[in-house]
């Protein structure tokens, strides 16, 4: 904490290497859970700087009374539960529209517009962007609740305090998305066993224009490594008092209820490194008068 106190102190003071470095520790986590609650790799990016900003502007006013990392992501949260300008808030869907769309069969009559791109990236890019569509089916607390304790791992204590609810209010809430992913996987969704193949249905999402042979959005980003990404994930850790090789019995409940449902699918998907250059940001917010007027409040 020292280090990143003498960080967050030469940041305030305009050190634009300091600020690089502290945007640098958070922006590949905010720009996953902006991912997962956005469902689109642009809205991602977006909202990532505009959290990445308002973390900056309001710096001085941090208290340090938790990690960097942890309010920057409570800062995230907060912003993305509200965010209106992404593709799914102007254009929402549902678990039934999804489920009428694949059981529509209108793959069968749409012929091969792949041009001659790698079928099996376009493959995988339909099942990314498939799931992170999903994910928007679920209602705002849901969804939460779902990223963070499907795929961030997330303990009940550690959920509870980002989303401000009690852990049995967050665990309720898990639950119910969990099901009714899993539901809606079971019925329809090939990785959890439903009749859906992505791989038939390839040529009709370029059609509708899902995803693009020329520009495909998830696969052109660098996936981090499975270590290097669950070890930045807020509250992935034991609990305070757990051992380090003995998880606590909240999280071992968690765990458990993850490996039954089969919306665990979801915990598989990719950590992404955001595209974004955090110490070309901080020199271009550092310079601006935006940054300069808020600190010095």
């Amino acid at each position: 904490m020292t280090d990143e106190n003498a960080l967050i102190d030469a940041a305030l003071a305009g050190d634009e290497k300091a600020l690089g470095k502290l945007l640098a520790g958070v922006q590949d986590r905010v720009f996953n859970l902006a991912l997962r609650m956005l469902g689109t790799v642009p809205d991602a990016e977006d909202a990532t700087q505009e959290v990445l900003v308002k973390a900056c502007t309001r710096l001085s006013g941090f208290r340090r009374e938790s990690a960097f990392s942890t309010w920057v992501f409570r800062t995230a949260l907060n912003h993305l539960a509200t965010y209106r300008k992404g593709l799914f808030a102007q254009r929402p869907v549902s678990f039934d529209v999804y489920g009428e769309d694949i059981a529509s069969g209108r793959e069968r009559d749409v012929p091969d517009l792949a041009g001659g791109a790698d079928r099996s990236l376009l493959e995988r890019e339909l099942k990314v962007s498939c799931m992170h569509g999903m994910l928007q089916c679920l209602d705002v607390e849901g969804r939460s609740a779902f990223v963070l304790g499907t795929m961030f791992k997330m303990d009940s204590r550690a959920a509870a305090d980002a989303l401000g609810i009690t852990p049995e209010a967050y665990r309720q809430r898990l639950s119910r998305a969990r099901a009714r992913m899993a539901e809606f996987l079971t019925t329809y969704c090939g990785v959890a066993g439903g009749p859906c193949r992505c791989a038939r249905r390839v040529d009709y999402a370029i059609a509708t224009h899902r995803i693009d042979p020329a520009r495909p959005g998830f696969q052109a980003l660098e996936e981090l490594a499975e270590d290097a990404a669950e070890g930045r994930a807020a509250g992935a850790q034991p609990a305070a008092g757990a051992g380090a090789r003995v998880p606590s019995a909240e999280a071992r409940t968690d765990a458990m209820e993850l490996l039954d449902d089969a919306s665990g699918a979801f915990a598989s998907l990719p950590r992404y490194r955001c595209p974004s250059d955090a110490a070309a940001f901080a020199r271009s917010l550092v310079a601006s008068d935006v940054f300069a007027q808020a600190v010095s409040e």
